[in-house]
């Protein structure tokens, strides 16, 4: 089966996500943000690493917008029943 590694920030709100997303093109490392703003606090602890996971595992919006994106890229805000990730795609 086909893995891929990732990364999340997990925020309740769309504007607090855009936020990030905004500190994210200034520069701001993805993990210190994870650290300090994640809502998710079992990946924050690990800079956002969710590890790697394949189909099926994750919430569907969340799994279908990993898996699209290029290794190194950083998703827009994805809406799910958890509130909005903004996901780093690392493998």
């Amino acid at each position: 089966m086909n893995k891929i590694k990732c990364s999340h920030i997990l925020v309740k709100k769309q504007s607090e996500a855009l936020a990030i997303l905004e500190q994210l093109k200034k520069g701001e490392k993805f993990g210190k943000l994870a650290r300090e703003l994640s809502i998710d606090s079992g990946s924050a602890k690990r800079d956002g690493d969710l590890g790697y996971f394949g189909r099926g595992v994750m919430v569907k919006p969340f799994e279908e917008a990993a898996f699209k994106l290029q290794v190194g890229s950083i998703s827009e805000p994805i809406k799910s029943e958890f509130g909005y990730h903004i996901i780093k795609r690392l493998g």
